[in-house]
């Protein structure tokens, strides 16, 4: 059994991708109050803290959650994001980073697992947190895996940060085989939900000139999504055959579609983004609106990706082997 602490937990995408790959969710900790709630709803049997990392001492939660194998941490990102634009980066948000050494200190887990952007590799601090894991007596290599490539119907390339105080860890996180899933596989049944009309008066001249291009690539009686909020740099639509581009924590995506009266246009629903992020199913998401249940999506980590990480990272271990970190 690996018992499995989760800190920047969100709704908990890092944990349901352990325990799919048989790990034991023994706590989590964030400092949103909802995600907290929801990580919880899911995660019952664990100690769970709606509470900022850096307020909360890691020893007195150590002696609270027990034996913890595997550690998960997830820091803010939105500092280290290329989507953040010209807005001023946050030193103390990128700090976060170094509460993963102080937990790991307290908890010395055998495992250690670091999502986070890949822009993340440029922060001056990069190099620093590596050392400091390496202080603490563990081997560390980094990972850059595209959600598609793991079964994910999402391209969403992220950092994945891995240390083992008792091996190597891997040099490779094998792929699922086969074609990547299509954004076509996370819609909900047609009729479902309503819509209305493409061109109806008031639409932004920009969303009408992605949905003129797209039509004019794929032909009229094809479906097809746009960019409806936000900047974007590969034309503003994508077709239904590939993966859908990253999820994030704002409402983007929306759906046209043909029909004898002219073009349609929807967003998708919290319950296509939740299957376009990995999940089974939408029973995830039982709390907050629609704009708090979409932030905590895109701010989530793709559960299959986790699963397939940490399969890898302890199949050549045994579960009950426990580290020498120095604490």
């Amino acid at each position: 059994m690996i018992r499995t602490y989760d800190m920047f937990s969100g709704l908990g995408g890092s944990s349901h991708g352990a325990a799919a790959a048989g790990a034991t969710i023994a706590g989590g900790i964030d400092a949103w109050d909802l995600a907290a709630h929801v990580f919880a709803d899911h995660f019952p049997e664990a100690h769970v803290d709606a509470a900022p990392v850096e307020a909360r001492e890691p020893c007195q939660i150590a002696a609270q959650v027990g034996q913890i194998d595997l550690l998960l941490a997830s820091p803010e990102c939105t500092s280290h994001s290329c989507a953040r634009g010209g807005r001023p980066r946050s030193d103390a948000s990128r700090d976060l980073a170094f509460e993963v050494v102080r937990y790991a200190r307290a908890m010395a887990p055998r495992w250690i697992v670091v999502e986070n952007v890949i822009q993340m590799r440029s922060w001056h601090g990069y190099s620093e947190l590596e050392t400091a894991f390496r202080s603490l007596g563990y081997r560390v290599r980094q990972h850059v895996l595209d959600a598609a490539d793991y079964g994910v119907p999402q391209r969403r390339r992220r950092l994945f940060l891995l240390c083992d105080s008792e091996a190597e860890p891997p040099s490779r996180i094998p792929k699922r085989r086969g074609p990547k899933p299509s954004a076509a596989r996370i819609l909900d049944s047609p009729g479902l939900w309503r819509t209305s009309r493409l061109d109806n008066g008031s639409r932004a001249s920009a969303t009408l000139a992605r949905a003129h291009r797209a039509a004019a690539a794929l032909g009229g009686d094809s479906s097809f999504l746009v960019v409806y909020y936000g900047n974007d740099g590969a034309g503003g639509w994508q077709p239904l055959t590939v993966p859908l581009r990253t999820v994030t924590t704002i409402d983007r995506f929306g759906l046209c579609e043909p029909s004898p009266d002219g073009a349609t246009l929807r967003m998708l629903q919290v319950s296509e983004l939740t299957r376009a992020m990995g999940f089974k199913g939408d029973l995830i998401l039982r709390r907050g609106t629609r704009r708090e249940r979409i932030m905590m999506l895109g701010n989530a980590v793709c559960p299959p990706v986790m699963k397939a990480v940490v399969e890898t990272l302890v199949e050549r271990s045994s579960p009950n082997s426990r580290a020498s970190v120095i604490r």
